[in-house]
């Protein structure tokens, strides 16, 4: 049976930025499947990494990206979702959680063939992410209920191209087990 690892996505955010509003209304909403998915990983003994920007501070490290986020407006949003003593983290500087950052290599050391993605942004740092993991071959499972969006139009059409071009597997949190594909 392949070895899945839950990745979350940039939810350790300060919502400083220019889209944060529409951003935070669909967090809001997602919280729910991230919190699942994260109870489900680690009650499976799945590896749960965090994949995360830095805003910007190269000198930080995972605790600081945390205590930046809990202090942010929407420090709310973070909690429930913050990582736990067992997490990995991995800081990434652009959108792809490949991208010259050391997990596939972590990935690799894990043993790791399936990647269950949730986070943020569905448009942008899900979608790039999981085409870097489809193109390296690992299988791919996107919780729909569990990543955040800017834009819904742009959020729907991101998903069926993970589903389509990237044979993304796309369900419910509920419905993501982490020792087959989605049950449905």
């Amino acid at each position: 049976m392949p070895r899945t690892a839950l990745i979350v996505i940039d939810m350790l955010n300060t919502y400083a930025h220019e889209d944060a509003e529409p951003l935070v209304e669909s967090v809001r909403k997602t919280l729910p499947g991230v919190t699942t998915l994260l109870e489900h990983a680690r009650a499976s003994d799945s590896p749960v990494i965090y994949v995360n920007d830095n805003f910007g501070d190269w000198r930080s490290h995972h605790g600081e990206i945390l205590q930046t986020a809990l202090g942010g407006r929407h420090g709310d949003l973070v909690e429930p979702v913050a990582p736990d003593e067992n997490s990995l983290f991995v800081v990434k500087a652009r959108h792809s959680i490949f991208f010259e950052t050391p997990l596939a290599y972590l990935l690799g050391q894990l043993g790791t063939e399936r990647l269950v993605m949730c986070g943020q942004v569905t448009e942008q740092c899900v979608m790039y992410s999981a085409l870097d993991a489809h193109i390296r071959h690992f299988d791919v499972v996107v919780a729909a209920d569990a990543v955040a969006h800017i834009d819904a139009d742009l959020a729907e059409a991101a998903l069926e191209m993970m589903r389509r071009n990237m044979s993304a597997d796309i369900c419910g949190a509920d419905e993501v087990t982490f020792d087959a594909r989605c049950v449905k």
